[in-house]
């Protein structure tokens, strides 16, 4: 069958069995596991191993101050950064952006390869856990990919968007386009959505996050699904602009101090 959804969705690549399978597993599963093997060696082994996961998952390879602006990057692969380094995925690659622009910010990877809104609304009350001050949500796709009903896609971004409001956390709403393969009506109810939320919360959009990088070869991995180094760099310039403001509007609350624009990370 002829492939016509033009853009990088999820986790795995489209039409790959994975695709449609997959589930984040519930925390037993692979918790367990772990206990057992734990229990096997000595405590200052085990406490070795855990801290170097926790230093090799880390996304945030420069740390910050702890008056930093910290945004929450809640999305799926193309937030995650399938097919990337860490360093090189989108939520680091801005928050690099805005900090060369003279912003204290952190910026917190929370994409989940694969998610699905649903997904994403699964996740939000941990996510805010993390006590983000501002939040970019970057969802919808794969329901795209998965031919979910717009109508279940658009309450489950309606229910996302919110929790953020009751949590009185502003958010710029990255959208997304619908694939032609499931009609007009189909893209049509989909394109929709994302403008009537974003009218509804009064929260910024922008309209179409891999607008500048779909279907172009030298900004995509060979998949021509997921972008490239190069092409997550044309997100971030196209993106920055809506980001700056939104943290500037935030640090002008808080009262938070910028940094020297070209300056080094901030320390802690």
């Amino acid at each position: 069958m002829r492939r016509n959804f033009p853009y990088p969705i999820g986790g795995y690549p489209i039409g790959s069995p994975a695709a449609g399978r997959f589930r984040r597993l519930p925390y037993g599963v692979w918790r367990r596991p772990f206990n057992k093997y734990a229990r096997g060696v000595t405590g200052w082994l085990a406490t070795v191993i855990i801290a170097g996961l926790v230093g090799t998952l880390s996304v945030n390879p420069a740390p910050a101050s702890a008056a930093a602006i910290k945004l929450l990057a809640l999305g799926d692969s193309l937030t995650a950064g399938y097919g990337v380094q860490p360093e090189e995925a989108f939520p680091a690659r801005l928050q690099a952006a805005l900090r060369r622009d003279g912003l204290d910010v952190e910026i917190v990877n929370a994409g989940v390869s694969g998610d699905t809104s649903a997904g994403g609304l699964a996740r939000v009350d941990w996510s805010l856990a993390d006590k983000p001050n501002a939040a970019l949500v970057e969802l919808g796709a794969n329901d795209a990919l998965r031919g979910i009903d717009p109508k279940v896609t658009k309450a489950n971004l309606d229910k996302i968007l919110a929790k953020f409001k009751a949590a009185g956390v502003p958010v710029l709403l990255l959208g997304m386009l619908g694939p032609t393969n499931f009609g007009t009506e189909y893209k049509t109810a989909f394109d929709a959505m994302y403008p009537a939320l974003a009218a509804k919360y009064g929260v910024p959009l922008y309209p179409f996050f891999l607008d500048g990088v779909v279907l172009d070869p030298k900004l995509n991995q060979p998949d021509m699904e997921h972008p490239n180094p190069a092409g997550v760099d044309v997100i971030v310039k196209r993106v920055e602009p809506d980001a700056r403001r939104l943290v500037e509007r935030v640090a002008d609350k808080s009262g938070a101090a910028p940094i020297t624009p070209g300056a080094p990370p901030p320390k802690t």
